[in-house]
């Protein structure tokens, strides 16, 4: 009970007690029974409010601290999705990132694998012709070199610098190697040079 709900309970009181003494001295016994029983009614009433006041203040506090604490924890609630919600964004966007790449060296190796099949296309295209054509050019050069070979009695070397003419004569007692710079002699020279090795004798 606070210091004002007593001061207005002594009043009541001194009211009431005041009250009952002036109903005594005027002897108006009946109607005294009639104010007090009112008197103790209007008490039992404003107890009983008082008590249904705090009551429903107890139970309004308690509803704020029990919503405030829903708020906090909706707020928490909140705040946690919303990081969730920011990983898996940067997760979606990092996977994208991934599947651009993916999609770019996809492209590029489509088109790497196309340029080498058609690179071997062109290479088979091209041993197919140069097998014709060793096919053809071989056995005459071979049976030409047998030949100059037969009639010469002089070897050359395949495998030698481009403008460099080495082998050797096969005479009847003697080797003779041959080396000629054909970048230095004219091709009368060179052809006077290797027929001058060769047996004019039958």
């Amino acid at each position: 009970m606070s210091q004002n709900d007593a001061m207005h309970h002594d009043d009541l009181e001194k009211s009431g007690e005041a009250l009952i003494e002036f109903i005594k001295s005027s002897k108006a016994e009946s109607v005294l029974r009639g104010v007090q029983e009112k008197l103790q009614e209007f008490f039992d009433h404003h107890i009983k409010t008082k008590k249904t006041t705090t009551e429903l203040l107890n139970d309004l506090v308690h509803a704020e601290e029990v919503v405030g604490q829903k708020l906090l924890d909706l707020e928490r609630q909140k705040s946690q999705m919303a990081q969730e919600i920011k990983m898996i964004e940067q997760e979606v966007q990092r996977s994208l990132s991934k599947s651009q790449i993916l999609d770019s060296e996809q492209e590029f190796l489509q088109k790497e694998l196309e340029r080498l099949r058609d690179t071997e296309q062109e290479i088979q295209t091209l041993q197919q012709e140069v097998d014709e054509d060793t096919t053809e050019v071989i056995p005459s050069a071979i049976y030409i070199a047998q030949l100059y070979f037969k009639v010469t009695k002089i070897k050359l070397e395949v495998d030698t610098e481009p403008h460099i003419l080495r082998g050797a004569h096969y005479g009847a007692d003697v080797v003779t190697p041959v080396n000629i710079d054909t970048s230095t002699r004219s091709p009368c020279e060179i052809s006077d040079d290797l027929w001058s090795l060769v047996n004019t004798e039958w």
